[in-house]
């Protein structure tokens, strides 16, 4: 068996297939969730891009999961400054308009599945008012950047350092849901395109080395599709080409424990995902990406889905 079909097999064999339902379904499928997080401080939700329907409510279902049945009571929404914004305060009280308070945020933010997220949110906080859920914001502030690091390293330690404060005040255990060139495990981790494509360490490799095995990096890919812009199926030396190759619409694959030698090395070899933002053109495809690490490197898992469709934006 060639080591393609080899990885496939071992693949399909170990996914937990799930459904992307509705916002107030039961996540059922998300149970193994339990095993994978473990006794982990921090779980990261890194998506490849923060625009397809599929990923918001795959990230949804993951954040219900670990609030009602794993006791996590902290969401940093990344990029948010959620206590500026006056989400924090609606989650607390129920003052505001969400939707007028999102409006308010980075324009990637703006969507019905993160609208319907903070709903229910709040809508916890209702029938628990003593055991509340918070938001925890990781905003991006150059100006902390210390001495010796670039503008972009100073910006990934300062998220990293905020949530790491915030667990330290109220010792929480932390939802951090953003983008996975954040989220992953990078140390150091490169990005293209970009203006200053130097590696370093991101908020993932700061965060693991606080929290070691308490922090849990989750990466949400997908195959093909649209964000609104049409996304193909990716080059062949992308990751994503052999997670897509299972065929399943979606599934969670948890990369830790045994696997067979060129498995291994499939997870161990430096590898390429993509990187889908509001700049994308399908005829570059190749050239928008994360590298500098492995899979195995990265993630403690993998949420793929093999289509997405584009998020709701708000109006």
């Amino acid at each position: 068996m060639a080591a393609h079909d080899e990885t496939v097999q071992w693949i399909s064999d170990r996914a937990h297939p799930i459904a992307l339902l509705d916002p107030e379904a039961p996540y059922s499928d998300l149970l193994p969730l339990a095993g994978l997080v473990g006794d982990a401080q921090v779980v990261a939700l890194g998506a490849s891009s923060r625009q397809a329907h599929e990923l918001a409510m795959a990230s949804s279902g993951v954040i219900r999961q670990l609030v009602e049945e794993l006791g996590f009571r902290s969401v940093a929404l990344e990029a948010a400054d959620t206590s500026g914004l006056g989400l924090d305060e609606y989650l607390r009280t129920g003052t505001g308009d969400p939707r007028a308070l999102l409006s308010e945020a980075r324009p990637f933010l703006r969507t019905e599945e993160i609208l319907d997220t903070v709903r229910w949110m709040r809508e916890f906080n209702r029938s628990h008012p003593d055991d509340q859920v918070r938001f925890a914001g990781t905003v991006p502030r150059p100006l902390r950047k210390p001495s010796g690091l670039d503008a972009l390293a100073g910006i990934e330690l300062s998220m990293a350092e905020d949530l790491i404060e915030w667990h330290e005040r109220t010792g929480d255990k932390i939802v951090y849901w953003g983008g996975m060139v954040h989220t992953a495990k990078g140390d150091p981790r490169t990005i293209s395109p970009s203006a200053t494509p130097t590696a370093h360490r991101n908020a993932g490799g700061h965060l693991r080395e606080r929290f070691g095995a308490g922090f849990v990096s989750i990466g949400l890919m997908f195959q093909h599709g649209r964000v609104p812009y049409p996304v193909p199926a990716p080059p062949p030396e992308f990751a994503e080409t052999v997670l897509g190759d299972v065929g399943l619409p979606a599934y969670l694959l948890d990369l830790r424990g045994d696997a067979p030698e060129r498995v291994r090395n499939w997870l161990g070899t430096p590898a390429r995902t993509r990187l889908i933002g509001p700049h994308f053109h399908a005829e570059t495809s190749a050239d928008n990406f994360m590298a500098g690490g492995s899979l195995g490197e990265w993630f403690d898992a993998i949420l793929h889905v093999r289509e997405v469709t584009s998020a709701r934006f708000l109006p």
